[in-house]
């Protein structure tokens, strides 16, 4: 997999770097013409900032959010060396860098591919980087560890011909069970592993492929392509989706040139017959893929399977439990209080072998240089794996039960042992105003101000609610699949413009399925968080036992009847009166929706 320790360059990843650093020199001197370089320049993972000039957003390729100690303590020289003292986790399990000079770009390749990383289409029109539940390998309920299938197809498709310039960006997530934690329902290609019967009464395990579904300002959820794909079939039919969108996509009008749109134009029945007609026919390729990938031989694919004597719980779902009689809590650098508040809400037990997983929390993804100093330390004394995840924390795998006090305290130590970590308070947020170019609103200035606002309210351990916030319509945030999403919007109030947002309600995937959150009312942005108060709170009042947010939403009569509880607070203040409401967060000057051009914002 990806855990290089060595200072020696894949020759194929060196020589990407070579090529950038002589169109980088060719661009600067004006021999090179600006539309090409940009087009270049995101098929190597740099990204424009709105700050304009020579700042880049440089974004890191992490399969499935797989990351080693090594990789650790280079992303802390990264952060130091090129960007600003930190960096920033993605949902789609990448890490971010800002403000980094273009000039610099080719020796910050050059520092991340001693420790075989790249950034190589990690943006662009290309395929991205390809995701998988961060607990894969670790989960009880899994019918195969899909860690080495997406090992598998990243390496496959990096630098694939067909993967370069497609239509649109493409992008693969894997999820080891139906639960789908990896959230493959809103991809152009999402993998499930599934299991079906044999004659002789066996199961054979393998999987179920879902296509075509997208987020953005208009999302579609992505729909099985057929009811089994045996393991041997399975490269050769994510390389058929590829080939159908490249033939069929629309390359005249970026907005409508996803696989998701090719859906409205034919249909998913002609969409199915011609990847299954591109897949028998790939067998002629000199390129078919078919068989099992040897990475999957070497490492395998068989699930944790279950612990004698461990009680699972699901995967994504921290539970309340108890110091265990092994683990001495006076270790913990803190009160007994705290530490079992802590392990009653990150982590997570059932992985095979009696091991258990728990989550640092990462403050809207953000990572500083010392930090991930400190998290290469802990991965290297404890001997554990650790992943991304898609809310933007880390996930230690492979723990023991004795290990959790002083995981914990090390984890306090910088910061990182907040509890509830992807839970109320874990709010997601994309990078917003701060630098990129399509956002109209400061999204992570909101999200600071709901978290402290459930942490005010005592609403900031509830589980089983996740609130998302995306600065435009793009929903690099994911706001459509969120219980509570926002995303911004220019409002216009006493002949001002002012930041606001769009509030939506009862988002959600999972279990194979996926439901985009229903619009509920307008808001201020300095009322948002209020807002997310009062629903949270009559959440956590309204709740039957074990009851999912989705369902208490429908119970009380949908977005809309919890909306009107609300519609107070879509109220404008005149200027002179609350001056705040027509400020950004993070912002000094009035408020100005200021939009630039778009490189392909979402990660």
């Amino acid at each position: 997999m990806t855990t290089s320790t060595t200072s020696i360059i894949d020759p194929e990843i060196a020589g990407d770097i070579e090529k950038f650093e002589r169109l980088l020199a060719d661009h600067l001197a004006d021999r090179v013409d600006e539309d090409a370089f940009r087009v270049f320049r995101l098929n190597n993972g740099v990204y424009g900032q709105r700050q304009g000039g020579h700042n880049q957003m440089v974004r890191i390729k992490f399969p499935y959010g797989n990351v080693n100690a090594t990789q650790l303590e280079r992303l802390a020289d990264i952060a130091d060396e090129y960007s600003r003292g930190w960096g920033h986790l993605t949902t789609r399990q990448n890490v971010q860098f800002h403000f980094v000079q273009l000039e610099r770009v080719p020796d910050m390749l050059r520092d991340i591919a001693e420790v075989g990383l790249t950034t190589r289409e990690a943006c662009g029109d290309t395929v991205r980087n390809v995701m998988g539940c961060h607990l894969a390998g670790a989960c009880p309920f899994e019918v195969l560890d899909i860690s080495p299938w997406a090992e598998a197809t990243f390496r496959y498709f990096l630098h694939h011909p067909y993967a370069q310039r497609l239509p649109r960006k493409f992008k693969i997530n894997f999820s080891g069970c139906a639960t789908d934690c990896g959230q493959a329902m809103f991809n152009d290609v999402g993998v499930v592993a599934v299991a079906r019967p044999q004659p002789d009464g066996t199961v054979e395990p393998g999987f179920r492929v879902f296509v075509a579904g997208g987020l953005g300002a208009n999302p579609h959820p992505a729909q099985a392509l057929e009811e089994f794909t045996a393991r041997q079939d399975l490269m050769p039919t994510i390389e058929a989706v590829l080939r159908t969108f490249d033939h069929f996509g629309n390359r005249y009008n970026k907005l409508r040139a996803r696989l998701k749109w090719v859906v409205d134009e034919l249909g998913i029945d002609e969409l199915r017959r011609r990847i299954l007609r591109e897949r028998t026919l790939l067998l002629a390729s000199s390129s078919w893929p078919g068989g099992i990938p040897a990475i999957v031989e070497e490492l395998g694919d068989e699930p944790a399977g279950l612990a004698t004597g461990i009680e699972p719980t699901p995967m994504g779902v921290p539970v309340t439990l108890r110091v265990s009689p092994r683990a001495d809590s006076s270790k913990s650098g803190g009160s007994e209080a705290n530490y079992t508040r802590w392990e009653s809400t990150n982590v997570v037990v059932g992985a095979a072998k009696g091991t258990v997983s728990a989550i640092a929390y990462a403050r809207l993804g953000d990572i500083t240089s010392h930090q991930f100093r400190a998290l290469a330390s802990i991965v290297g004394d404890f001997d554990v794996e650790v992943r991304i995840t898609n809310r933007q924390n880390l996930a230690f795998r492979g723990l023991s039960m004795e290990q959790l006090p002083d995981l914990y305290a090390r984890l306090d130590q910088i910061g990182m042992a907040e509890p509830g970590a992807e839970l109320a308070r874990d709010v997601v947020s994309c990078p917003g105003a701060d630098t990129c170019n399509l956002a109209v609103t400061q999204s992570r200035g909101l999200a600071d101000d709901i978290g402290r606002a459930l942490e005010d309210a005592g609403l900031a351990d509830v589980g089983g609610i996740r609130i998302n916030i995306s600065g435009c319509t793009n929903s690099c945030g994911q706001h459509h699949i969120a219980d509570i999403g926002f995303h911004g919007a220019e409002r216009r109030a006493h002949g001002r413009p002012a930041p606001g947002y769009q509030m939506l309600l009862g988002g959600h995937v999972g279990d194979t399925e996926i439901e985009f959150g229903a619009r509920a009312l307008r808001l201020p942005a300095k009322a948002a968080a209020e807002a997310t108060v009062r629903v949270v709170g009559r959440f956590a009042d309204e709740r039957e036992v074990g009851e999912p947010f989705p369902t208490w939403l429908e119970r009380v009569g949908g977005a809309k009847v919890v909306a009107a509880d609300l519609e107070d607070l879509d109220d404008w203040p005149e200027p002179d009166e609350r001056p705040d409401y027509y400020v950004d967060f993070g912002e000094t000057g009035p408020y100005v929706a200021e939009v630039g051009p778009g490189e392909c914002a979402a990660g």
